[in-house]
Protein backbone atom coordinates (compact mmCIF):
# COMPACT_ATOMS: atom_id res chain seq x y z
CA UNK A 1 0.00 0.00 0.00
CA UNK A 2 1.47 3.35 -1.03
CA UNK A 3 2.06 5.88 1.74
CA UNK A 4 -0.03 9.06 1.23
CA UNK A 5 2.12 11.92 0.03
CA UNK A 6 1.79 15.48 -1.20
CA UNK A 7 0.61 15.64 -4.80
CA UNK A 8 2.13 18.08 -7.30
CA UNK A 9 -0.30 19.66 -9.73
CA UNK A 10 -1.38 22.92 -11.33
CA UNK A 11 -4.23 25.39 -11.68
CA UNK A 12 -6.47 24.37 -14.55
CA UNK A 13 -9.60 26.51 -14.67
CA UNK A 14 -10.43 27.20 -18.31
CA UNK A 15 -14.18 27.66 -18.08
CA UNK A 16 -16.07 25.62 -20.67
CA UNK A 17 -12.74 24.30 -22.06
CA UNK A 18 -11.48 22.93 -18.73
CA UNK A 19 -11.77 19.25 -19.70
CA UNK A 20 -9.95 19.90 -22.96
CA UNK A 21 -7.18 21.73 -21.10
CA UNK A 22 -6.77 18.94 -18.52
CA UNK A 23 -6.56 16.38 -21.31
CA UNK A 24 -3.65 18.33 -22.83
CA UNK A 25 -1.81 18.50 -19.46
CA UNK A 26 -2.14 14.89 -18.33
CA UNK A 27 0.76 13.51 -20.44
CA UNK A 28 3.22 15.72 -18.52
CA UNK A 29 2.55 14.03 -15.17
CA UNK A 30 0.53 16.56 -13.21
CA UNK A 31 -0.98 14.72 -10.24
CA UNK A 32 -3.71 17.17 -9.20
CA UNK A 33 -5.64 20.11 -10.57
CA UNK A 34 -7.32 23.09 -8.97
CA UNK A 35 -10.36 24.12 -11.02
CA UNK A 36 -10.47 27.87 -10.57
CA UNK A 37 -12.93 30.62 -11.58
CA UNK A 38 -12.51 34.40 -11.69
CA UNK A 39 -15.46 36.64 -10.69
CA UNK A 40 -18.10 34.14 -11.87
CA UNK A 41 -18.70 30.54 -12.93
CA UNK A 42 -18.54 31.64 -16.59
CA UNK A 43 -21.84 29.90 -17.38
CA UNK A 44 -20.30 26.55 -16.44
CA UNK A 45 -22.64 23.94 -14.95
CA UNK A 46 -20.51 22.60 -12.10
CA UNK A 47 -22.43 19.35 -11.78
CA UNK A 48 -21.87 18.58 -15.48
CA UNK A 49 -18.22 19.65 -15.36
CA UNK A 50 -17.59 17.58 -12.25
CA UNK A 51 -19.00 14.47 -13.92
CA UNK A 52 -16.97 15.12 -17.08
CA UNK A 53 -13.69 15.60 -15.18
CA UNK A 54 -14.30 12.61 -12.91
CA UNK A 55 -14.71 10.41 -15.97
CA UNK A 56 -11.61 11.93 -17.60
CA UNK A 57 -9.40 11.35 -14.54
CA UNK A 58 -10.85 8.00 -13.48
CA UNK A 59 -8.00 5.84 -14.79
CA UNK A 60 -5.15 8.37 -14.48
CA UNK A 61 -4.35 8.55 -10.75
CA UNK A 62 -4.66 12.36 -10.96
CA UNK A 63 -7.28 14.13 -8.87
CA UNK A 64 -9.11 17.42 -8.46
CA UNK A 65 -7.57 18.98 -5.36
CA UNK A 66 -10.12 21.77 -4.93
CA UNK A 67 -12.32 24.36 -6.55
CA UNK A 68 -11.13 27.99 -6.60
CA UNK A 69 -13.47 31.00 -6.48
CA UNK A 70 -11.69 34.36 -6.86
CA UNK A 71 -13.63 37.60 -6.48
CA UNK A 72 -15.08 39.82 -3.75
CA UNK A 73 -18.04 38.08 -2.10
CA UNK A 74 -18.38 40.82 0.53
CA UNK A 75 -19.55 43.53 -1.88
CA UNK A 76 -22.90 44.27 -3.51
CA UNK A 77 -21.88 44.93 -7.11
CA UNK A 78 -23.17 42.48 -9.77
CA UNK A 79 -19.78 40.71 -9.88
CA UNK A 80 -19.84 40.39 -6.09
CA UNK A 81 -23.30 38.82 -6.08
CA UNK A 82 -22.16 36.44 -8.83
CA UNK A 83 -19.11 35.38 -6.82
CA UNK A 84 -21.22 34.73 -3.70
CA UNK A 85 -23.41 32.49 -5.82
CA UNK A 86 -20.24 30.81 -7.14
CA UNK A 87 -19.10 30.10 -3.56
CA UNK A 88 -22.47 28.58 -2.68
CA UNK A 89 -22.57 26.48 -5.85
CA UNK A 90 -18.97 25.31 -5.48
CA UNK A 91 -19.65 24.20 -1.90
CA UNK A 92 -22.77 22.36 -3.05
CA UNK A 93 -21.03 20.68 -6.00
CA UNK A 94 -17.55 19.96 -4.58
CA UNK A 95 -18.44 16.29 -4.15
CA UNK A 96 -19.08 16.00 -7.91
CA UNK A 97 -15.36 16.74 -8.42
CA UNK A 98 -14.24 14.27 -5.77
CA UNK A 99 -13.00 17.04 -3.50
CA UNK A 100 -14.05 18.48 -0.14
CA UNK A 101 -12.26 21.81 -0.47
CA UNK A 102 -13.23 25.21 -1.90
CA UNK A 103 -10.65 28.01 -1.95
CA UNK A 104 -10.64 31.69 -2.82
CA UNK A 105 -10.45 35.28 -1.64
CA UNK A 106 -12.31 36.48 1.42
CA UNK A 107 -13.22 39.70 -0.34
CA UNK A 108 -13.28 42.88 1.73
CA UNK A 109 -15.31 46.03 2.23
CA UNK A 110 -13.86 48.21 -0.50
CA UNK A 111 -11.70 51.00 0.83
CA UNK A 112 -12.07 49.85 4.44
CA UNK A 113 -9.37 48.58 6.77
CA UNK A 114 -9.05 44.90 7.61
CA UNK A 115 -10.62 45.32 11.10
CA UNK A 116 -13.46 47.39 9.64
CA UNK A 117 -14.25 44.60 7.15
CA UNK A 118 -14.59 41.89 9.78
CA UNK A 119 -18.28 42.37 10.51
CA UNK A 120 -19.21 41.85 6.86
CA UNK A 121 -16.80 38.91 6.59
CA UNK A 122 -18.43 37.25 9.61
CA UNK A 123 -21.89 37.69 8.07
CA UNK A 124 -21.00 36.23 4.68
CA UNK A 125 -18.60 33.48 5.68
CA UNK A 126 -20.50 32.57 8.82
CA UNK A 127 -23.29 31.44 6.49
CA UNK A 128 -20.89 29.89 3.96
CA UNK A 129 -18.95 27.99 6.60
CA UNK A 130 -22.16 26.51 8.01
CA UNK A 131 -23.23 25.53 4.51
CA UNK A 132 -19.82 23.91 4.00
CA UNK A 133 -19.92 22.08 7.34
CA UNK A 134 -23.29 20.59 6.46
CA UNK A 135 -21.73 19.13 3.29
CA UNK A 136 -18.40 18.03 4.77
CA UNK A 137 -16.55 20.75 2.87
CA UNK A 138 -13.66 22.92 4.05
CA UNK A 139 -12.94 26.54 3.01
CA UNK A 140 -9.44 27.95 2.46
CA UNK A 141 -8.45 31.57 1.83
CA UNK A 142 -5.60 32.50 -0.48
CA UNK A 143 -2.99 34.85 1.02
CA UNK A 144 -2.67 37.28 -1.92
CA UNK A 145 -2.98 41.01 -1.07
CA UNK A 146 -4.26 41.85 -4.59
CA UNK A 147 -2.82 45.34 -4.22
CA UNK A 148 -4.37 45.96 -0.83
CA UNK A 149 -2.80 46.53 2.56
CA UNK A 150 -3.96 46.69 6.18
CA UNK A 151 -5.71 50.02 5.72
CA UNK A 152 -7.49 49.65 2.39
CA UNK A 153 -8.11 47.31 -0.54
CA UNK A 154 -10.66 45.81 -2.91
CA UNK A 155 -10.25 42.04 -2.88
CA UNK A 156 -8.87 40.07 0.04
CA UNK A 157 -8.34 40.25 3.79
CA UNK A 158 -6.31 37.08 4.29
CA UNK A 159 -2.86 38.26 3.24
CA UNK A 160 -1.22 38.86 6.61
CA UNK A 161 -0.85 36.65 9.70
CA UNK A 162 -2.38 39.30 11.96
CA UNK A 163 -5.40 39.31 9.64
CA UNK A 164 -5.59 35.49 9.80
CA UNK A 165 -6.07 35.69 13.55
CA UNK A 166 -8.92 38.18 13.13
CA UNK A 167 -10.55 35.97 10.47
CA UNK A 168 -10.32 32.81 12.57
CA UNK A 169 -11.79 34.65 15.55
CA UNK A 170 -14.59 36.20 13.48
CA UNK A 171 -15.69 32.78 12.16
CA UNK A 172 -14.44 30.27 14.76
CA UNK A 173 -14.91 27.14 12.68
CA UNK A 174 -12.41 24.33 12.17
CA UNK A 175 -13.39 24.09 8.51
CA UNK A 176 -11.93 27.57 7.80
CA UNK A 177 -8.26 27.67 6.82
CA UNK A 178 -5.62 28.91 4.40
CA UNK A 179 -4.69 28.45 0.78
CA UNK A 180 -1.07 29.30 1.45
CA UNK A 181 1.86 30.13 -0.79
CA UNK A 182 5.29 31.53 0.10
CA UNK A 183 5.39 34.06 -2.73
CA UNK A 184 2.79 36.41 -1.25
CA UNK A 185 4.56 36.43 2.10
CA UNK A 186 7.92 37.12 0.48
CA UNK A 187 6.37 40.07 -1.35
CA UNK A 188 5.70 41.53 2.12
CA UNK A 189 9.26 40.68 3.22
CA UNK A 190 7.87 38.04 5.62
CA UNK A 191 9.86 34.83 6.13
CA UNK A 192 7.33 32.21 5.00
CA UNK A 193 8.91 29.10 6.53
CA UNK A 194 8.03 29.68 10.24
CA UNK A 195 4.38 30.13 9.23
CA UNK A 196 4.14 26.45 8.29
CA UNK A 197 4.78 25.34 11.86
CA UNK A 198 2.59 28.04 13.38
CA UNK A 199 -0.36 27.61 11.03
CA UNK A 200 0.19 24.07 9.75
CA UNK A 201 -3.17 22.82 11.00
CA UNK A 202 -4.85 25.66 9.10
CA UNK A 203 -3.07 25.11 5.76
CA UNK A 204 -5.61 23.25 3.65
CA UNK A 205 -4.12 23.89 0.20
CA UNK A 206 -0.79 25.17 -1.17
CA UNK A 207 -0.14 27.17 -4.31
CA UNK A 208 3.20 26.45 -5.93
CA UNK A 209 4.53 29.93 -6.61
CA UNK A 210 7.92 31.32 -5.69
CA UNK A 211 9.56 34.76 -5.74
CA UNK A 212 12.85 36.54 -6.24
CA UNK A 213 13.43 39.38 -3.77
CA UNK A 214 15.38 42.11 -5.59
CA UNK A 215 17.66 43.29 -2.80
CA UNK A 216 19.57 45.41 -5.31
CA UNK A 217 16.44 47.45 -6.01
CA UNK A 218 15.53 47.71 -2.32
CA UNK A 219 18.99 49.09 -1.54
CA UNK A 220 18.80 51.54 -4.45
CA UNK A 221 15.15 52.69 -4.36
CA UNK A 222 13.64 51.35 -1.12
CA UNK A 223 10.31 49.53 -0.93
CA UNK A 224 8.21 52.41 -2.34
CA UNK A 225 10.23 53.10 -5.47
CA UNK A 226 9.08 52.86 -9.08
CA UNK A 227 10.43 49.33 -9.57
CA UNK A 228 8.82 46.12 -8.31
CA UNK A 229 11.07 44.75 -5.57
CA UNK A 230 9.80 41.16 -5.86
CA UNK A 231 9.30 39.03 -8.97
CA UNK A 232 6.81 36.16 -8.92
CA UNK A 233 8.45 32.98 -10.22
CA UNK A 234 7.65 29.36 -10.93
CA UNK A 235 9.12 27.05 -8.25
CA UNK A 236 12.67 26.20 -9.23
CA UNK A 237 13.42 29.74 -10.41
CA UNK A 238 12.88 31.63 -7.13
CA UNK A 239 14.52 32.05 -3.74
CA UNK A 240 12.59 29.39 -1.79
CA UNK A 241 14.04 26.07 -0.71
CA UNK A 242 11.09 23.84 -1.63
CA UNK A 243 12.77 20.77 -0.15
CA UNK A 244 12.55 22.61 3.16
CA UNK A 245 8.96 23.74 2.53
CA UNK A 246 7.79 20.23 1.66
CA UNK A 247 9.64 18.79 4.66
CA UNK A 248 7.95 21.29 6.97
CA UNK A 249 4.53 20.60 5.43
CA UNK A 250 5.06 16.85 5.80
CA UNK A 251 6.13 17.31 9.42
CA UNK A 252 2.85 19.13 10.02
CA UNK A 253 0.94 16.17 8.50
CA UNK A 254 -0.07 18.08 5.38
CA UNK A 255 -1.24 15.57 2.75
CA UNK A 256 -2.92 17.85 0.25
CA UNK A 257 -1.60 19.20 -3.03
CA UNK A 258 0.88 21.80 -4.14
CA UNK A 259 -0.74 23.19 -7.29
CA UNK A 260 1.49 25.38 -9.43
CA UNK A 261 0.06 28.86 -9.96
CA UNK A 262 1.44 29.92 -13.29
CA UNK A 263 0.94 32.96 -15.52
CA UNK A 264 3.10 35.25 -13.36
CA UNK A 265 6.72 34.41 -14.19
CA UNK A 266 8.49 37.30 -16.00
CA UNK A 267 10.62 34.89 -18.06
CA UNK A 268 8.65 31.66 -18.53
CA UNK A 269 5.39 33.15 -19.75
CA UNK A 270 3.34 33.42 -22.95
CA UNK A 271 4.76 30.79 -25.36
CA UNK A 272 7.11 29.59 -22.55
CA UNK A 273 4.34 29.15 -19.95
CA UNK A 274 4.10 25.37 -20.13
CA UNK A 275 7.90 25.12 -20.31
CA UNK A 276 8.09 26.88 -16.96
CA UNK A 277 5.26 24.90 -15.42
CA UNK A 278 6.66 21.51 -16.45
CA UNK A 279 10.09 22.51 -15.10
CA UNK A 280 8.37 23.50 -11.82
CA UNK A 281 6.52 20.18 -11.78
CA UNK A 282 9.73 18.18 -12.18
CA UNK A 283 11.56 20.38 -9.67
CA UNK A 284 8.87 19.98 -7.01
CA UNK A 285 8.77 16.23 -7.55
CA UNK A 286 12.54 16.17 -7.02
CA UNK A 287 12.08 18.16 -3.80
CA UNK A 288 9.52 15.63 -2.59
CA UNK A 289 10.89 12.43 -1.11
CA UNK A 290 8.77 9.80 -2.84
CA UNK A 291 7.64 6.97 -0.62
CA UNK A 292 9.75 3.80 -0.54
CA UNK A 293 8.55 1.05 1.88
CA UNK A 294 10.94 -0.26 4.49
CA UNK A 295 12.00 -3.93 4.12
CA UNK A 296 9.66 -6.37 5.86
CA UNK A 297 10.49 -6.68 9.53
CA UNK A 298 12.62 -3.52 9.69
Amino acid sequence: MEEPQIKIGTLAGKGPRTAEYLRSLLPFGFESFQINFHKSLEDVDLAELGAELSELLAETGSTISCLGIYGNPLGEEPDDIAIRYAWETAIDQAEAFGTQLVCGFTGRVRGASIPDSMHRFADVFGDLSRRAEDRGVRIAFENCPMGGDWHSGDWNLAHNPAAWELLFNAVPSENIGLEWEPCHQMCQLIDPIPQIRQYGDRIFHVHGKDANIRHDLIQKYGIFGKEYIVEHRHPGFGDCNWTHIISELTMMSYRGSIDIEGWHDPVYRDHLELTGQVHALRYLKDCRADYVPNPDGF
